[in-house]
């Protein structure tokens, strides 16, 4: 039986794209996601991809490797994207303006023109993290005009604003298919 299009129906497939710079805690969120153990990750060399199931979708993500050497490669996979996710780390303010220009440079390419933009601000059970609020301002997320977007404030070690992130992308995702 081929994919079914109804809404909430089961079936129903999305592609989700991960990205970030490197330790902003993408493969942490990933596997928080898939509620698999989260004490021992390595760095994303080139990319993991996990299905997920939540609220009766299934997220295929790719969650792709953040390091400066693999940043160029980000744009092969965006085409047929539903969804992005970009993921920072709330604590290290020194790399802000390096993370805002990436997110900057991916929303406008042409492959994600007008999807939707969910921003992890991770790491916010650090002390020195910053919050999501100051987060959104620095990136000027204010200004996407041409896009439903979402900061949520999270740690994925411990799962914190996890979940809120996952209801605003079902919310997202029902929203389109009316």
């Amino acid at each position: 039986m081929g994919r079914s299009k109804l809404k909430g129906s089961p079936e129903q497939e999305l592609r989700i794209v991960l990205l970030g710079l490197d330790n902003a805690g993408k493969t942490t969120l990933l596997k928080r996601l898939a509620s698999e153990e989260v004490s021992t990750i390595t760095p994303t060399q080139g990319f993991n991809i996990k299905s997920v199931h939540s609220h009766g979708l299934k997220l295929n993500v790719w969650d792709i490797g953040g390091q400066r050497s693999i940043r160029p490669y980000w744009k092969k996979y965006l085409g047929s994207t539903d969804l992005l996710i970009y993921v920072i780390d709330s604590a290290d303010q020194k790399r802000f303006e390096e993370t805002g220009q990436e997110l900057a440079e991916l929303t406008e390419d042409e492959s994600l023109t007008g999807v939707p933009l969910l921003v992890f601000a991770n790491k916010q059970d650090l002390v020195t993290a910053a919050p999501a609020a100051e987060i959104a301002e620095g990136l000027s997320l204010h200004t996407y005009r041409d896009r439903e977007w979402q900061i949520q404030a999270c740690s994925a070690l411990s799962g914190e604003g996890v979940q809120d992130g996952m209801n605003w992308i079902s919310s997202q995702i029902m929203n389109r298919k009316k």
